[in-house]
């Protein structure tokens, strides 16, 4: 795919939707006090879902770090499980230092909360109240249409919601031959595992993606450790997308990096669609001579499963 031509998609797309420094090592990173009564009045549920989103916070900033100091220390052995000692220990300063301090400072703030209020530990399954702020239902199903290449016969790749979890979301993947497995996905939309053969960004998206946001990591083929793209993206373009009657709140971020071909390597270009609020995947367009990179993916519909007749 030529840039100019993604370029032009890119721009497209984002018409249609309607879409309106590197860190060092310094000392170690001292947390900013939060005080535990401004969370005095909250429920044990929104304690737990803040303590979610700060240590998802703090995960996004210290995978920053490590990918600017080239370690990889949190991509071989935290994956997406926020430890403090482990990410202070990396010694991050300027901007990321200050964040990072912040976000210690309220993780502890709401822990103090959390104790004084006797909160039950918080299970892995959220809260129904959280559960019904997410777009879709247990057991309703994302349709997609799938094509290699513009040129070739489209077909169906379905997603059925199982579980909404307080830091994934688990799918069924299904696949034109049948059921293929687990797919998830984190909150900000990393997928985080799926079926052999599937393409999987572990590591590429962040919460909260805002216009002109620079990403980086790999898509990878599970399964096989020598198909692996390193990607950049950018956001280029954020605003409401529709899909049937569901709203979303859209941001488009163009990719471009390269995957091995042979001996070489060969350019990967293209874009990704996903909803800001939960990572759903919206739109995946990739171009290269590799064909393991070369993938049109859009979501058509959303199905609902409706119940089996009782008998009477």
């Amino acid at each position: 795919m030529e840039s100019r031509t993604l370029r032009t998609w890119v721009c497209s797309l984002a018409l249609a939707l309607g879409l309106s420094g590197c860190a060092t090592r310094s000392g170690d990173v001292k947390p900013v006090a939060a005080n535990p009564a401004d969370f005095a009045l909250w429920s044990c549920g929104r304690i737990d879902d803040e303590l979610d989103a700060v240590r998802q916070r703090a995960t996004d900033v210290a995978y920053a770090v490590d990918e600017h100091a080239g370690n990889n220390i949190l991509a071989l052995s935290l994956g997406v499980t926020l430890f403090w000692p482990a990410i202070l220990a990396m010694r991050p300063a300027g901007p990321e230092a200050a964040e990072l301090g912040r976000l210690k400072g309220r993780d502890e703030a709401l822990r103090v909360a959390a104790q004084a209020k006797d909160c039950p530990p918080p299970g892995s399954i959220v809260t129904p109240e959280r559960a019904a702020s997410f777009p879709l239902a247990l057991g309703e199903r994302m349709v997609f249409e799938d094509r290699a290449s513009p040129r070739q016969a489209a077909t169906e790749w379905t997603l059925t919601l199982v579980q909404i979890r307080r830091n994934q979301v688990d799918f069924d993947l299904t696949l034109p031959s049948g059921r293929a497995g687990l797919w998830q996905q984190d909150s900000a939309g990393n997928i985080v595992a799926a079926p052999q053969g599937s393409l999987q960004w572990p590591r590429l998206l962040r919460s909260g993606l805002e216009l002109g946001q620079v990403l980086a990591g790999d898509i990878q083929v599970v399964g096989d450790l020598t198909e692996r793209a390193r990607m950049r993206g950018q956001v280029v373009a954020v605003g409401p997308q529709r899909v049937g009657a569901l709203r979303f709140d859209a941001a488009v971020i163009e990719l471009f990096g390269d995957a091995p071909r042979g001996r070489t390597y060969t350019t990967v270009r293209g874009a990704m669609v996903v909803d800001r609020t939960t990572g759903l995947l919206l739109r995946l367009d990739l171009g290269s001579s590799n064909p393991n990179f070369s993938l049109q993916r859009r979501l058509l519909r959303v199905e609902t499963v409706s119940p089996a007749p009782t008998a009477p």
